[in-house]
């Protein structure tokens, strides 16, 4: 585990995983039964097409388009947005500990950033309903950067955009690919497990 940061030094949150939930149990069976396929080759399917869709390359209804072409199926007009809906609630939950953690460290004033591979539909969800988003004034969204994480494209994006130098970055994420990848670059990560951990490390 690395050292605590500095005061001045700036904290890059991850957000899926870290401050908003992986998709819940019941998102995912939603989806599936929008979908009306098996789910093994539903998941196949929308994982191998996701890349493009969080980098920003295609919208909501494309993707899906893709997706329905891996299944060999037709989704239709109608189908496709209620999975475009469908896959943002499934998203949608935050861990309310981490919301109050960022709100602590934005009124203290340390710097926060976020960093987040997250396709267009669901950062304007966020941007629309998780108003504690504003303490963030750098939010470094995939779909905007056209650099997802774990390349090294996002992290220098990042750098660049804060203007600092990468030892002062505090990098926070539960991928362990993700934490190496920025460590690549100089930057220090944490791997997050819980939010006490975190707050004492902080």
């Amino acid at each position: 585990m690395p050292d605590s940061p500095a005061s001045t030094d700036v904290v890059l949150f991850d957000l899926f995983g870290v401050i908003a939930r992986h998709q819940s149990a019941e998102g995912k069976d939603r989806l599936v039964r929008t979908a009306e396929v098996p789910a093994p080759a539903f998941w196949d399917a929308y994982w191998a097409r996701r890349q493009p869709y969080d980098q920003g390359e295609l919208t909501g209804p494309a993707y899906w388009l893709q997706v329905a072409d891996t299944l060999a199926v037709d989704f239709g007009e109608r189908r496709i947005a209620e999975l475009v809906e469908a896959d943002v609630a499934s998203w949608s939950a935050v861990d309310e500990t981490m919301v109050a953690l960022v709100e602590e460290l934005a009124a203290s004033g340390r710097r926060i950033a976020l960093l987040s591979n997250i396709p267009e539909e669901l950062a304007s969800y966020y941007e629309a309903h998780h108003h504690w988003l504003k303490h963030f004034p750098l939010r470094a969204f995939s779909c905007r950067t056209g650099h997802a994480k774990p390349d090294p494209g996002a992290y220098q994006w990042c750098l660049h955009a804060l203007n600092t130098d990468p030892q002062h970055v505090f990098f926070v994420d539960d991928r362990e690919e993700n934490i190496r990848a920025a460590q690549k670059t100089g930057i220090r990560g944490h791997l997050f497990t819980d939010p006490q951990r975190l707050k004492a490390v902080l």
